[in-house]
């Protein structure tokens, strides 16, 4: 009896790791990783699994692509949120995403103008075309939850998966396709929350604030880390005076004066010093949580007379996308249950409230306009409600 010979490991899906030895951090990582770089991803629903690819970057290649992994199902549509939907005057904005399914199927052109206003002017939607709501548990739904984690423009083309959702895991992996289910990309943000670790710390005297320690904290999957800048010695006994600031690269790198952020942060740390100890939290939620590219694209359509709210809207986002669990949990990893936070912003202090952090005093914070920022600080108090 002749025997065939043994082929070598491959490095193939064979001998990747399974999905079900991941968590769900590390799975909603690699889909992040999958979108974020164009490829399809499938996002697996109770009831549904669907193949998407970010809409942004998407082009004749990647639709045909996934028409061909549909096998069958249908041509790539545009799923998108409420919001673009609403600018598109699709329906009224709410939460959740809708599916835009076009008689004549998307082209590269058209997609490009539904899903991003920076681009052109929007393609009248032809009639004969279909919405529908999708829920954000939903595969199609979470999807778009995805691509904004990904801090990608929030709209995904995507097709049915060719199996049913409880084959839909298994049939991804055959065809080395990365898959997530749809309830751990909802969950995403307060599962890093809750896995946040302190990773590193050192001293870091700062102009006005000598006695300050910089603290890091990591997710477990390795994600990016949020920083407690700790002002002299705070006693977790008391009341700390405590600010929450999302990273503004324009802001505070460079010092731009459409924002007062770089006054913010610097105000603050003054103010903190002043006061003898504190903490100052600065959290990775750049362009109120919606990332620096968008943020570009939303000054961008801010240049043509929109205010920051309704430019956020026209990319698709609520008018303010941060969440403030990292901060609950980076508060209780200090010992801090009880501040006084420095905040213009009421919604910070019900979002700390809820996360079981008690605001004992809402201490303002505020800096004189200047002729770049006023319509920005008229709109934050109009239209989001601070408080000035």
């Amino acid at each position: 009896m002749t025997l065939a010979p043994v082929s070598p490991p491959s490095a193939d899906v064979s001998t990747a790791p399974s999905p079900a030895s991941l968590s769900p951090l590390d799975r909603v990582g690699r889909a992040l990783a999958e979108l974020r770089r164009g490829a399809p991803v499938a996002v697996v629903g109770p009831s549904d699994a669907v193949l998407a690819a970010a809409a942004e970057g998407a082009d004749a290649r990647v639709m045909a692509r996934l028409a061909v992994l549909g096998e069958g199902t249908g041509a790539p549509d545009l799923v998108m949120t409420t919001r673009r939907a609403a600018v598109l005057n699709l329906g009224a904005p709410g939460p959740g995403a809708v599916r835009l399914r076009l008689p004549e199927g998307l082209t590269e052109d058209r997609l490009r103008r539904l899903a991003d206003p920076t681009e052109a002017d929007p393609v009248p939607v032809p009639s004969g075309s279909t919405v529908e709501p999708v829920a954000a548990e939903s595969g199609a739904g979470a999807a778009v939850v995805l691509a904004k984690l990904a801090r990608l423009l929030p709209a995904v083309v995507a097709v049915p998966c060719p199996v049913p959702a409880l084959e839909a895991m298994a049939w991804a992996r055959a065809r080395e396709i990365v898959a997530v289910a749809a309830e751990e990309v909802v969950a995403h943000h307060e599962t890093a929350a809750r896995a946040l670790r302190s990773v590193g710390e050192a001293r870091v005297p700062l102009a006005g604030a000598e006695e300050t320690r910089v603290i890091a904290f990591r997710p477990d999957d390795g994600g990016i880390e949020h920083l407690a800048i700790v002002i002299g010695r705070p006693n977790p006994g008391d009341l700390v005076l405590t600010r929450l600031h999302s990273e503004c690269f324009t802001g505070d790198i460079l010092g731009s004066l459409r924002c007062d952020c770089g006054e913010q942060l610097r105000g603050a740390i003054d103010i903190i010093s002043r006061e003898g100890a504190g903490v100052l939290l600065y959290l990775a939620q750049e362009g109120r949580g919606i990332g620096l590219v968008n943020k570009l694209r939303a000054y961008t359509l801010q240049d043509g007379g929109l205010d920051t709210v309704d430019a956020n809207e026209q990319l698709g986002f609520d008018d303010d996308e941060r969440l403030y669990s990292p901060a609950a949990e980076m508060l209780r990893h200090l010992g801090f249950t009880r501040v006084r936070l420095l905040t213009n912003n009421p919604r910070k202090v019900s979002a700390l409230a809820r996360h079981r952090i008690q605001v004992v005093e809402r201490v303002p914070h505020s800096f004189p306009a200047n002729a770049h920022n006023v319509g920005y600080l008229r709109a934050k108090a109009r239209r989001s409600g601070h408080l000035f």
